[in-house]
């Protein structure tokens, strides 16, 4: 059909089919003059009830009547689209929602032309959250693009899932730089969100054929940032004399620890705590060395030492519960030169954290800090850094969770060392955390019960 011949919808002097557009709910009705040959060739439903096969009631003038019915929502879609099988061009944009309306009406009317624009409009354009929840109510009506609208709303195959997770756990163990702090940061949030299990199960879960390869390179990657940390822990003392008062070795040892701290979460869920958790055990002297220098390499501790240390305190509460658990096997003499490094610093931070707290609650009552009585700058610098301190809090459960693990640590060791840590405990300055009084009990009984529980042994040994 030519353009210059093209006929005009609503022409009712050439027109012979009126299509009555009905819907039910409100009664509303659209009638339009259109033309047998433009509905059958544009759209598969008209060729379908305009053809022999289909029975057909005449009205005016020897007209066809065609029934159509559609919701009242749908209505002006359906005029729209009706007219579009007479535009020469192709259809034009109408907006998100616009053309998700024009696309519904185009499947019910089976217009190919006028679906396939609106799937490709909406298939490149952007949406925004309210764009998406009508793109997902309207899509069991959407006919056969329904795929192609939904590509970008479908959850992504195993394969480049697991792709773009290790890709970024490249990212989020990497040594870092200022260009990648930021791409850093991301990498390790969403990673988090990927791995965890809320409303919706985990955005990935591995199966037997490549959990081997996933856990292999996550593991060659937290191996760099081990070494990368022990290489820092290892020169720590060195640069605390060569920078006196300088505070960038407690900001490598704050990035450090916060990196492992995020790596402990995501190994935990990953069920692979063993290629971490070893090497904690064998660093522990090292890395309180590194954080004691660190420290006294500030002219004036703030808070950031505190925050590092409850870093640190996180990672080895963390190490110590897989121990504790049985999830990492280690020998007695390491398991038990861990529980002594850290009762010791665990026990001298939560001191730390108690002091602040004071500190902070001193000042608030002191109605504002200096105010002309005497104090000086410096005392109200103490007062600020100690309010700052005390806003860096450690969840009540890690605290617990630290406490239990050393406990259930300092009772799988022979009873000799169980003496030892318990003697160290009792001589501790700090021996109000981590409480071992559930320890102690444990050893004093068994102690005092041993001969009689092991007489067997002896009996069997004379017969012997």
């Amino acid at each position: 059909m030519r353009a210059a011949a093209r006929p005009k919808i609503g022409d009712r002097a050439t027109s012979d089919v009126v299509v009555r557009l009905r819907t039910p709910d409100s009664g509303r009705d659209e009638w339009l003059y259109c033309h047998s040959g433009v509905l059958a060739a544009g759209s598969a439903y008209f060729a379908d009830r305009l053809s022999d096969a289909w029975p057909t009631c005449q009205i005016l003038d020897s007209r066809y009547c065609v029934e159509v019915h559609c919701r009242d929502a749908d209505l002006s879609s359906h005029v729209t689209a009706l007219r579009l099988l007479y535009a020469a061009d192709p259809v034009s944009r109408f907006g998100v929602r616009g053309a998700l309306a024009l696309l519904e009406a185009a499947a019910h009317l089976v217009c190919a032309r006028t679906a396939a624009d609106c799937a490709d409009y909406l298939e490149s354009a952007p949406w925004d959250e309210a764009d998406e929840e009508e793109i997902l109510a309207a899509a069991p009506r959407l006919g056969a693009h329904r795929a192609r609208v939904l590509a970008r709303l479908r959850p992504a195959d195993p394969g480049p899932a697991t792709a773009i997770f290790l890709s970024a756990f490249r990212h989020a163990t990497a040594a870092p730089s200022a260009a990648s702090r930021e791409l850093k940061s991301a990498a390790q949030e969403q990673l988090e969100y990927m791995l965890t299990e809320d409303d919706d199960a985990p955005l990935l879960t591995f199966d037997a054929g490549s959990s081997d390869a996933v856990k292999s390179q996550v593991k060659g990657c937290v191996t760099g940032l081990l070494n990368r940390f022990s290489d820092f822990t290892g020169s720590a003392l060195t640069k605390q004399t060569e920078a006196p008062c300088s505070g960038e070795l407690q900001q490598a040892l704050h990035s450090f620890v916060s990196d492992i701290a995020w790596v402990c979460q995501v190994l935990g869920k990953l069920e692979m705590m063993k290629c971490l958790a070893a090497y904690w055990v064998e660093a522990s002297s090292a890395v309180v060395a590194a954080v004691e220098a660190a420290a006294a390499a500030e002219c004036h501790p703030g808070p950031e030492c505190l925050k590092t240390r409850l870093k640190v305190v996180e990672i080895s509460a963390k190490v110590l519960e897989a121990v504790a658990f049985g999830n990492v096997v280690l020998p007695a003499e390491k398991r038990r030169h861990a529980v002594s490094v850290w009762i010791a610093f665990a026990g001298t931070t939560r001191h730390l954290v108690d002091e602040a707290d004071r500190g902070s609650n001193d000042d608030g009552d002191d109605d504002g800090g200096n105010n002309g009585d005497g104090g000086t700058e410096a005392e109200a610098a103490s007062a600020s850094a100690a309010a700052a301190a005390a806003k860096v809090g450690l969840d009540g459960e890690v605290w617990q969770g630290l406490e239990s693990a050393i406990t259930s640590i300092v009772t799988t060791l022979p009873s000799n060392a169980q003496a030892e840590v318990l003697s160290e405990w009792l001589q501790s300055e700090h021996a109000a955390f981590p409480d071992l009084s559930e320890a102690f009990d444990a050893w004093c009984y068994r102690s005092k019960v041993a001969r009689r529980r092991l007489s067997f042994l002896n009996s069997a040994n004379a017969a012997s």
